[in-house]
């Protein structure tokens, strides 16, 4: 099979599909691999390391998607890459469908094999090519919240972990899960004082033991997100439903009550944001203001440490493109996780969470 691994077009998006280990994997397995000119350089991967691993140069896009069977990338095509869609074509990608119908649109109408890294799901529901780059986004949440909750940034000017005789910030994460949890750690480890909010018991529980009571624990109830939030200098927003759009669990009103110069930083934007008034930002233009607060939603957060995350989103996809090469129907029919991920086929939206 012929698998192509394009330069990726988002603002500030520098990961690649594929290190050169996983294109040495491939042609290993006597496959074909196709590296557009330039698209591991962000990730500091160059192209002669591709060469050396076996992979052909491609010149442009067009020979890139043109000559694939199998085109493995990082986030989801834009418009300018709707043209290379085609129906003999798998797309093996972060898709986010629900909070993009434009692209489905795309999809259906070339006919295109998609399966969507973030809804690949294993037998104990664990998502396992979204779980890296939430590990990821949950660990720069807050440090991208700690930046803007400067003053020269628009925030209120508080230390996360203030020093003796202060008050240390207060970070509310709402979603305990994957995401959630690395940025609680991380709010721990500057010294703040962080709150969880989630729907689990249980997963609170676990969370109480993991962090040995240096975080407060909460049940997810609308009085309970408001109290939070209205005392909060930082919130990161984690909620995930997997293939689905994320609820807005923190309203407009809720965010005119908080201090000014507050921050909500919104991981779950990829998927519609779960803060009412989020819209997608980019690493050239992060945020905006909403009432008196800094909202902080960029699409594509992890790719600001591209070399870290294209490492770990390859050691997480690498098995999955290895079956797919081998035939994406065989591959399908024979994993119930990759299968999980399939999001359309033959012109017919698959996942029925989607809406056409």
């Amino acid at each position: 099979m012929i698998v192509g691994v394009p330069t990726e077009v988002k603002d500030s998006e520098l990961r690649v599909g594929m290190t050169p280990v996983g294109v040495r994997e491939l042609r290993d397995r006597g496959h074909t691999v196709l590296v557009q000119a330039g698209a591991g350089v962000g990730s500091g991967f160059p192209d002669d390391d591709y060469r050396a691993a076996g992979a052909r140069i491609a010149p442009s896009a067009e020979t890139t998607w043109g000559e694939a069977d199998l085109v493995v990338k990082v986030k989801e095509p834009v418009a300018s890459e709707f043209p290379h869609l085609r129906g003999d074509l798998t797309l093996f990608a972060y898709l986010h469908l629900a909070a993009v119908p434009r692209l489905t649109r795309a999809l259906l109408d070339a006919g295109t094999t998609a399966i969507a890294y973030e809804t690949v799901q294993l037998p104990d529901r664990s998502l396992p090519l979204l779980a890296p780059m939430s590990e990821i986004a949950g660990r720069l949440s807050v440090q991208a919240g700690a930046h803007h909750l400067m003053a020269p940034s628009g925030g209120r000017g508080i230390l996360p972990g203030g020093v003796p005789g202060t008050p240390r910030a207060s970070v509310v994460v709402i979603g305990g899960g994957v995401a959630g949890t690395n940025a609680a750690e991380m709010a721990v480890g500057l010294g703040a004082h962080v709150t969880v909010i989630d729907t689990s018991l249980p997963r609170l529980r676990q969370l109480d033991e993991r962090f040995a009571g240096r975080v407060d624990t909460r049940v997810s109830t609308r009085t309970a997100i408001a109290e939070a939030v209205a005392g909060a200098d930082l919130v990161i927003g984690s909620v995930l439903i997997p293939g689905a759009a994320a609820p807005k669990l923190v309203t407009l009103d809720m965010v005119e009550g908080m201090r000014p110069g507050s921050v909500l930083v919104d991981i779950a934007v990829d998927q519609g944001g779960c803060f009412e008034g989020t819209r997608p930002t980019t690493y050239s233009d992060p945020t905006y203001r909403v009432h008196g607060s800094v909202y902080y939603a960029v699409a594509n957060m992890p790719g600001a440490v591209p070399l870290t995350s294209t490492l770990a989103l390859t050691n997480a996809t690498l098995p999955f493109t290895l079956a797919l090469a081998e035939g994406a129907d065989a591959a399908l029919d024979r994993d119930a996780a990759l299968r999980a991920g399939l999001s359309t086929a033959n012109g017919e939206v698959v996942d029925p969470r989607i809406t056409p």
